[in-house]
């Protein structure tokens, strides 16, 4: 699955840190998720949606 986290995240100018902090999870965590090497819960991708302001079906696409 891919994602556009990083491009949302840095226009938003935020950091990986930040953004890990407003989640409830490591900055790793971030990392591996911007990198698609970890898919997140469903409940963590909520999270991210609203930390950047937009929805899930806007930061994930099949692949």
């Amino acid at each position: 699955m891919e994602n556009c986290i990083r491009d949302l995240r840095k226009a938003a100018g935020v950091s990986q840190e930040e953004l890990a902090k407003q989640c409830g999870v490591s900055r790793q965590t971030i990392n591996a998720i911007e990198n698609n090497k970890y898919d997140p819960t469903l409940s963590l991708a909520f999270s991210l949606a609203k930390a950047l302001g937009t929805t899930v079906d806007a930061l994930f696409s099949p692949t």
